[in-house]
C-alpha cells in the first residue's frame, strides 16, 4: 500500500508540471515574470508532454493518465498548426516582399545583409537594433541607392530602428517605451495601396522591471483593421504570448505559421547562446493578404536570424472618379 502511494506521488509529480504549463499557456495569466521568458518555450514543452502519459499509462494510474491526455492535446493544439500551416489564401494581384533583421547593436555584417537585400529583392528593410555606425556601412555598402526612402531612429545602444524602402514612405510617429524606437511609415507601392509598416522592437523581457516596458510595447503595436499594415521585426515574444496572440485576433497572421514554419526559431543563432532556440522574430500580415513564401536566413555578427515574407496584395483600390 505504501508503495502504491509512493508510485502514484510520483506519477502526479511527472503530470503535473506539464499540466500546469498548459493551463498557464491557454489562461494568459503570468503568475511570476519569469514566466515571460519560460513560455516562450512551450513547443518543447509540448513535445515532452508525451512522456507524462506513457508514464501514467504504463503504470495504470488512470486519473493521472487523463489529465496527461488532456494536456497533451491542448499543447498540440496550440502547438502543432504552426508545422502544417495554412492552404486558405485570399485572393491577390500585386506582390509586397517584407525583410526583418535585428542588427546586434549594429554589429550585423552590412556586406552580408545587403546580399541577403540582391537576392531576395525586397520592398521594404525592417531594421532593429540600428545605429549611426551600422547605419552608415548599410549605406556605404550601396543600401541607400537600392533602397531610398528611409524612415531613420537610429540611436547608439540597442533602441534603434529604421525603415528602407524602394517606394516613397511617409512617416508615422513612432513608438517608443522604455526608450525603445519602433520606427513606423507608410508605404506608396505602385499598385495604388498605402501599406503601414513597424519595424517592431519592444524592449526584452530579460528583468522584472522590463516587463511593463515590453508589454506596453507590444500592446501599443496598432491592431489591424483599416489600412493594410505589416508588423515586422523582433517582437521578443513567441505565438504563446498573449500580447502577440491578441495581435493576431485582430486581423494579422503570422507568415511563418501561415506557410508551416512556425517552429523555425530564430534566436539564437547557432554559437551566441546555449539557451533552445525559440521563434521571436517575426512577419504579422493584414489577413487580408496572401502569403506566397516566407524564409530564415543567417547574418553574421548578430544573434538573430533574419526574417522574410512574400505576400500578395489584394485587388488595387478604386479610383476615385473624376
Amino acid at each position: 500500500m505504501i508503495r502504491s502511494r509512493r508510485v502514484s506521488a510520483l506519477v502526479w509529480l511527472v503530470v503535473l508540471p506539464c499540466a500546469v504549463w498548459a493551463g498557464l499557456r491557454v489562461s494568459g495569466w503570468t503568475p511570476v515574470w519569469q514566466w515571460v521568458q519560460l513560455v516562450a518555450f512551450t513547443p518543447y514543452v509540448a513535445a515532452a508532454s508525451a512522456l507524462p502519459l506513457l508514464v501514467a499509462l504504463g503504470l495504470r494510474r488512470w486519473a493521472a493518465a487523463a489529465l496527461a491526455l488532456v494536456t497533451v492535446a491542448v499543447l498540440a493544439t496550440a502547438v502543432l498548426p504552426r508545422h502544417f500551416g495554412d492552404t486558405d489564401q485570399p485572393a491577390w494581384q500585386g506582390r509586397f516582399r517584407v525583410l526583418a533583421a535585428n542588427l546586434a547593436v549594429g554589429a550585423g555584417d552590412a556586406d552580408a545583409l545587403m546580399r541577403l537585400v540582391r537576392s531576395l529583392d525586397p520592398d521594404v528593410l525592417a531594421l532593429q537594433e540600428l545605429t549611426p555606425d551600422a547605419r552608415e556601412r548599410l549605406e556605404k555598402a550601396g543600401l541607400r541607392e537600392r533602397m531610398p526612402h528611409v524612415v531613420d531612429r537610429a540611436v547608439a545602444g540597442v533602441s534603434g530602428s529604421g525603415i528602407y524602402s524602394r517606394h516613397p514612405v511617409t512617416e508615422r510617429p513612432m513608438i517608443e517605451l522604455g526608450r525603445f524606437r519602433q520606427a513606423r511609415g507608410v508605404v506608396r507601392h505602385p499598385s495604388g495601396h498605402e501599406i503601414e509598416v513597424v519595424s517592431v522592437h519592444p524592449c526584452a523581457p530579460r528583468y522584472d522591471y522590463k516587463i511593463p516596458c515590453w508589454d506596453e510595447g507590444l500592446r501599443a503595436l496598432p491592431r489591424a483593421g483599416g489600412g493594410l499594415r505589416v508588423l515586422a521585426g523582433d517582437f521578443n515574444a513567441t505565438l504563446d504570448h498573449r500580447q502577440v496572440r491578441d495581435l493576431l485576433d485582430s486581423g494579422y497572421r503570422d507568415v511563418a505559421d501561415v506557410t508551416g514554419h512556425g517552429l523555425t526559431a530564430t534566436w539564437p543563432q547557432r554559437g551566441w547562446s546555449p539557451v533552445p532556440g525559440v521563434t521571436i522574430d517575426h512577419v504579422l500580415a493584414d489577413a487580408r493578404m496572401a502569403v506566397r513564401a516566407f524564409g530564415v536566413h543567417s547574418l553574421a555578427n548578430t544573434d538573430h536570424r533574419p526574417v522574410f515574407a512574400e505576400l500578395g496584395l489584394p485587388a488595387p483600390p478604386a479610383a476615385d472618379p473624376a
